[in-house]
């Protein structure tokens, strides 16, 4: 298969960097959000600006600036929804429960399911300084700061699938037990709620993924979108300080959460929009960042959990449900509800996905 997409070239970090003036479609009525957070966040006190962040596809994600602190709040989008998705209250719950445990994430500060305020439910959180990396090869960085910042990404994966859930107060965050048959399940109805072509991979792996199901070695918190362009990194040193984007968050298999993280070893190439962003093709050794092995056995040393034995399967279920998620932002696309400027090109990426799924599909049978 061809490993580049067609479309125009794209410095991702500038293109997702930083904020922006809100669109015109998400639009919070902000003299009425000043008056809520001045009656209910202890402190607060406007003038209250807001901006959009540029980066971030799903849950539209405000910067809300006073003279004296900066929030973060992230909302529903507004308009027709898929089932389940989009749940702040979730990720809102998460964050509270992580954040007592000394896990880095952002603060949490208040949730609100009045869509009366900013139009629909929304939470705010602590805005949290720092730096994050858009391309997973840090083309600004050096050897020796992206081996650091890479060991420190795995460690802190590791750390999350080390809790007991239950311990921490999310015993009851998800089903947990037969994950990723659910995931698949779930995603399968999503892509065909949202499909705009027919793709013939998509549709065999709709077949093939159910019967071929990795058995689940424990019940851990997982993510569900892991990647570096979801964390902030320190200013000043080579450590994660936050966590982001828990949107997607449940109980269940932390191979399967782990495997999900490393499709960017084999990401289909794109010089567009389209791109989620790629190692494929970079001399890892000489840019300090560790080949997918060295990655994998560090996980493994970590936790105990070990995807070796099937991870052509659970490569296979991840590309299958990424271009599955991808699908649904195009969905959100023709229904009007999207939320980032980048979301059309999205298009582009499902069907490479869906091709690199399949190989997965195949190779897991020899």
């Amino acid at each position: 298969m061809q490993s580049k997409i067609d479309g125009d070239p794209i410095d991702r970090q500038t293109a997702f960097s930083g904020t922006r003036e809100v669109a015109a479609a998400l639009r919070i009525d902000v003299a009425q959000l000043q008056d809520y957070l001045h009656a209910h966040v202890p402190g607060f006190a406007g003038p209250l600006t807001v901006k959009q962040f540029r980066g971030g596809q799903s849950n539209p994600t405000y910067l809300l600036e006073t003279p004296a602190s900066w929030y973060v709040l992230r909302r529903k989008p507004p308009g027709k929804l898929l089932p389940s998705a989009h749940a702040v209250d979730r990720e809102f719950r998460i964050i509270g429960a992580l954040h007592a445990q000394g896990f880095p994430v952002a603060e949490p500060v208040l949730y609100c399911a009045d869509d009366s305020v900013a139009g629909t439910a929304f939470y705010v959180m602590s805005f949290v300084e720092g730096r994050v990396f858009w391309e997973p090869s840090m083309p600004d960085s050096d050897p020796a700061e992206r081996a650091a910042v890479y060991d420190h990404m795995n460690a802190t994966l590791a750390r999350l699938h080390s809790f007991d859930p239950a311990a921490i107060g999310l015993g009851d965050f998800g089903k947990g037990e037969n994950y990723v048959a659910r995931q698949v399940e779930r995603w399968s109805k999503q892509y065909r709620a949202s499909e705009t072509e027919t793709i013939p991979e998509m549709d065999r792996l709709i077949a093939w993924l159910p019967q071929h199901v990795p058995p689940q070695q424990a019940l851990r918190i997982v993510h569900g979108d892991y990647r570096l362009d979801n964390t902030i990194v320190d200013a000043r040193a080579p450590r994660i300080v936050a966590v982001l984007d828990w949107e997607l968050s449940t109980l269940g298999d932390p191979l399967a959460d782990f495997s999900y993280h490393l499709m960017q070893w084999h990401m289909p190439q794109s010089d567009s929009a389209a791109g989620t962003g790629s190692l494929v093709g970079r001399d890892l050794a000489a840019l300090g960042l560790p080949s997918l092995q060295q990655y994998v056995d560090a996980y493994a040393a970590r936790t105990g959990f070990d995807p070796r034995p099937h991870l052509p399967h659970y490569l296979a279920y991840n590309f299958f449900r990424l271009a599955a998620i991808l699908q649904g932002i195009v969905g959100r696309v023709r229904d009007g509800t999207a939320t980032s400027d980048n979301a059309p090109a999205k298009a582009q990426m499902v069907r490479p996905l869906a091709v690199k799924a399949w190989e997965f599909a195949e190779a897991a049978h020899t």
